[in-house]
């Protein structure tokens, strides 16, 4: 970021939703040295300057060698015994436009260190260690070490002395609605039907108290919890008694942190952070091997050479030496052993996931923002390696795992060359080209995954490149914007490594793409990697790999959190089933006449938006259409629905529409007094501001506040607002030109004539979604209004044709569309109704939008976690104890790896199944003929015993032994399906999927699937 205080918010729009404006300027002001330039530097590098700091130098004296290039991706066949830093430099200059990138091609000194406010060493000796330690604890340098050995990893932070960090998680403040407050010493708070979300010694401020007012202006006061609903504050029993109202909102304190020298920290295992509470003796003997590597290459003068018998000996000697000082309990010599015998490799995947740690403990160095590591954290990933040396295949040896002259060879030192042309034959199938496809696709060309002979990587996103993408997807650059996603990486990871087969599809992954994705295409898989951002196309992807007996590497991250899970056939549970989001739902009448939050406001303006400019228009549009069929489907949809429906249209084709510009600003006028006078005088008017419950309790209280009209004022920022974007996106879906000149709107708005409102006493007002519900079934409708519409528009008119409209789709991040500024004045209007405190412009970007918060740190660290489980599925282990699932928050330094969990189990007529069995049946008989319907249920019956007493395709009964079925028994299992379904089977189709119950075991809910190949 330059030296400015302005931010990029369209660059950085993602990241600015963890981090924060303030963090980001002050993240502005660091200058970052990063030295070493191999594959863990160059990873960090790459999260650092994506972050947006002022400026990156980075530093390394060595030359390219065939080593690096198994996990340095900027390197070059080209840049073969060149300065490293020097070959990066142009890559890493282009990742952001903002920060200054350099290289410093000569040694590490204390004047150069001086230069900066954060230094990461990798790939550095002990003594460089210690001695720069040294030097930034006493200067004030934050130091971060990060070093990674094959298959393991070391992060180490020192921040100084005295660190304060301003925001220890990031988490949105709590905040929780008063019910009720006692007079008492202490005081009592109850809150309103939720939980408060607050712990004991949080800090909370109280506002909007009714009654005990003296507590709005109290300030912060700490709190001890009582219970769920319910938290004591201060001695109250001096103040007014309550009467309603109040919001507590917990208010985030800052906290100093001490950190120790490196020196010191060395001998102080007690601040190790363990990351697999299954390997806690192996990471603290990890403290003592990392020590002794560095002995080893300062007696020995290289690191142990791989599966070499004799230098494992001595590092274990090495280690043992150490531990005469440390004296720890248990040594785990094998840990040790395995380190020798890898520490010579240099793992992308490791790398990926240390490195994104490590860039995320710079940002913290550098903004206060998030809880930094105290001090220590290991990482191994041992259990990649061959469940039993070789087993079946490769032994390794020092001569399989010895360099060749290859950009594997970094890779090869630790799992052998038998092992990296299996992953050269590997065809996979990634889905999603966005932050985490971007980082699984480096991954795959510097592990060579798919890369060789018999190998491919099919990628498919149907998404185009825009400016947000930029600061977190990091192969596609600013020349970039408007490809296709998949395209631009596929053809960035070919220039990483030339020998990637890779083919890049645009398809939405669905139902309607199983065309291209069929059974054939899945079966001719080894595996799929999921990179995407919902959970139903998981769920759906999922289902697919269930089906088709296929393991799959899934991710995702949402701000500093992430997971990664494995799902392998017959040994883990798989994703899961769909996970519905309606419990997070805000209920209807909430929206519609009781708000209590900004999120309240925010997606009543979404849903407004929608109604207006994009619903209303495709309406219209269908009817012109198919005038008849579109009548006939929209009064088949309920009196209720097609009332609504109706009117919009007639809106739209009758004497409503607007003739010009001076039409559209009249609408958007009417439209201001409809929504923020009349709608909430007549609310009043139905529940007066003093109406009381048939309890005697205030009818407004609680959750529902009292709100009141605004009128209409010109010269207010907000008001106006609100009419230029709704005139604009008015006049955009008739296709007329508007102007966001205020002068010239309000010139027109002076001949705008508003009628008075008079309240009418027949509007019923719901008080929930049931009475909602219960009014649209009764038929309590006007039902005259809707057979008028039905007559009006049983003929179009005759220049349909002209009369199209152009609907608008919601888009977030153009600043000049009037989508936003629209959601914004909309909702803040609101808000000012019912007396909610408003939301900036960023903020209810972020709500509205439904944007989810993103940083490049962590989509590195979970990429870099499911590529060494891809390692492992690569091996074929068929231990579920060598898996992993990983769980992390790099706000608070929480990194949690643990054995998955084991599939489902079931038990049919005595026999136990689990989610990945089913019985598969092949519907051709040598002539070719397809099986019929009684031909299926002998075969189950002959082959499983087991008697078939209902078979359903989706929600179509095929069969049901109690009813009159018999004519189907002999067709073809397919035509049955086609008739019984009144559609066709697809051509593309070669397996259908029938779910059967059965004789012997009625009452069990979970049957394995009839899984039926007939082409």
């Amino acid at each position: 970021m330059s030296e400015s205080n302005d931010i990029d918010e369209g660059f950085y729009s993602r990241q600015l939703y963890v981090l924060g404006h303030e963090a980001m300027r002050r993240m502005g002001t660091a200058n970052v040295l990063i030295a070493g330039m191999r594959g863990l530097g160059v990873e960090i590098a790459k999260n650092v300057i994506l972050s947006g700091v002022k400026s990156v130098t980075v530093q390394d004296e060595g030359l390219a060698e065939w080593m690096d290039f198994s996990s340095q991706f900027f390197l070059l066949a080209s840049h073969l015994g060149q300065n490293r830093a020097l070959s990066s430099l142009s890559q890493l200059s282009a990742l952001n436009p903002h920060v200054h990138v350099n290289a410093h091609t000569g040694p590490l000194k204390e004047t150069l260190l001086q230069q900066f406010q954060v230094v990461v060493l990798t790939d550095s000796s002990l003594d460089d260690q210690q001695r720069f330690g040294t030097f930034c604890h006493s200067n004030g340098i934050k130091l971060i070490v990060a070093d990674t050995k094959g298959l393991c990893g070391q992060l180490f932070c020192d921040f100084g002395e005295e660190f304060e960090v301003l925001d220890a998680d990031g988490e949105t403040p709590a905040s929780a609605m008063i019910d009720h407050i006692t007079k008492a010493d202490p005081g009592v708070v109850t809150c309103f039907e939720q939980r408060h979300g607050f712990i004991d010694g949080s800090t909370v401020s109280l506002s909007e108290v009714c009654g005990m007012t003296k507590l709005n202006s109290y300030g912060p006061v700490d709190i001890k919890v009582l219970g769920p609903d319910s938290f004591s504050i201060c001695d109250t029993s001096s103040f007014s008694e309550y009467e309603k109202g109040g919001v507590a909102t917990e208010v985030k304190k800052s906290k100093i942190l001490q950190f120790k020298p490196l020196d010191e920290a060395l001998v102080d295992p007690e601040l190790l952070v363990m990351t697999d509470y299954g390997k806690m003796t192996k990471h603290q003997t990890l403290h003592l091997a990392f020590q002794a590597l560095h002995g080893f290459v300062k007696r020995v003068g290289r690191l142990p050479m791989p599966r070499s018998q004799s230098d494992a000996e001595l590092l274990v000697a090495m280690v043992t030496e150490l531990n005469k000082v440390s004296q720890l309990d248990q040594l785990d010599e094998g840990v040790v052993q395995s380190l020798s015998f890898t520490a010579c490799g240099d793992l992308a995947p490791v790398n990926a996931f240390i490195g994104g740690l490590a860039a995320q403990e710079v940002m913290k160095a550098c903004t206060g923002k998030f809880t930094p590591l105290q001090q220590w954290l290991y990482f191994d990933a041992l259990e990649c390696l061959p469940e039993d040396n070789g087993g079946e295949g490769e032994q390794l040896t020092e001569s399989t795992c010895s360099p060749r002259g290859s950009r594997y060879d970094g890779q090869t030192a630790v799992f052998g060359s038998g092992f990296q042309e299996r992953l050269g034959e590997q065809k996979y199938f990634l889905v999603g080209a966005g932050a985490i496809g971007c980082e699984l696709l480096k991954n795959f060309a510097l592990i060579g995954l798919g890369a060789g002979e018999g190998g491919h990587i099919t990628v498919t996103d149907m998404d185009s490149i825009e400016r947000s993408n930029l600061n977190r997807q990091f192969l596609f650059r600013s020349q970039d914007i408007g490809r296709q996603k998949s395209e631009v990486a596929a053809q960035a990871v070919r220039v990483m490594n030339p020998n990637m087969n890779i083919t890049a599809h645009q398809n939405h992954l669905d139902p309607d793409s199983e065309q291209v994705y069929g059974h054939t295409f899945f079966m001719g898989l080894d595996g799929v990697a999921a990179a995407l951002d919902n959970v139903e196309a998981r769920v759906y992807l999922d289902s697919r790999c269930v089906q088709h007996q296929r393991p799959m590497l899934e991710g995702g991250t949402l701000g500093s959190k992430g997971h990664s899970l494995v799902v392998v056939p017959h040994l883990t549970e798989s994703y899961g089933p769909a996970k519905t989001g309606s419990q997070n739902a805000i209920p209807l009448c909430t929206l519609k006449n009781f708000p209590h939050r900004i999120e309240h406001t925010l997606q009543w303006a979404r849903d407004q938006f929608e109604g207006l400019y994009k619903q209303a228009a495709e309406h219209v549009n269908l009817y012109f259409r198919d005038a008849a069929g579109f009548l006939e489907r929209t009064l088949g949809r309920g009196e209720a629905e097609a009332l609504e429906v109706l009117e919009c249209v007639w809106g739209g084709v009758g004497g409503q529409r607007p003739q010009g510009w001076e039409d559209c600003v009249g609408w958007a006028r009417r439209q201001w007094e409809t929504l923020y006078n009349n709608d909430i005088a007549q609310l009043l008017h139905c529940f007066p501001s003093d109406q009381l419950t048939s309890s005697g309790l205030p009818f407004w209280s609680g959750a529902k506040r009292c709100p009141h009209p605004l009128t209409f004022d010109p010269s207010n920022t907000t008001h106006m607002d609100y009419v230029v974007a709704a005139a604009n996106l008015y006049g955009q879906i008739y296709g007329i030109v508007g102007t966001r000149d205020c002068s010239a709107i309000r010139s027109i708005l002076e001949r705008v004539h508003i009628p008075a409102f008079t309240p009418k006493s027949t509007v019923k007002i719901h008080l929930t979604d049931k009475e909602m519900e219960e009014e649209r079934e009764s038929g309590n409708l006007d039902t005259g209004r809707l057979e008028e519409l039905q007559k009006k528009l049983s003929s179009p008119p005759v220049n349909s044709a002209a009369l199209q409209m152009h609907p608008i789709d919601f888009e977030k991040d153009d600043d000049n569309n009037f989508h936003i500024d629209y959601i914004v004045a909309a909702s803040n209007l609101r808000a000012e109704n019912y007396d909610i405190p408003t939301a900036d412009r960023h903020k209810s970007k972020l709500i509205a939008g439904r944007i989810i918060p993103a940083i490049a740190t962590t989509t590195a660290a979970v990429a870099g976690l499911m590529c060494v489980e891809l390692y492992k599925l690569v091996q074929g282990h068929r231990k579920i104890s060598s898996y992993r699932s990983g769980y992390i928050n790099l706000a608070v330094q929480y990194c949690v790896l643990s054995e998955p969990l084991g599939p489902q189990r079931f038990t049919v007529a005595g026999k136990e199944y689990s989610l990945w069995d089913d019985f598969l049946v092949y519907g051709r008989c040598d002539r070719g003929q397809e099986m019929t319907l009684g031909e299926l249920l002998l075969h189950i019956k002959q082959t499983y015993n087991l008697e078939i007493t209902g078979l359903f395709y989706g929600n179509a009964v095929l069969y049901d032994v109690g009813s009159n079925h018999t004519e189907r028994l002999v067709k073809s299992v397919s035509d049955v399906v086609s008739l019984v379904t009144k559609i066709e089977v697809p051509q593309h189709l070669h397996m259908l999927e029938m779910f059967p119950s059965f004789a012997e075991d009625e009452d069990c809910e979970t049957v394995p699937p009839i899984r039926y190949l007939f082409r």
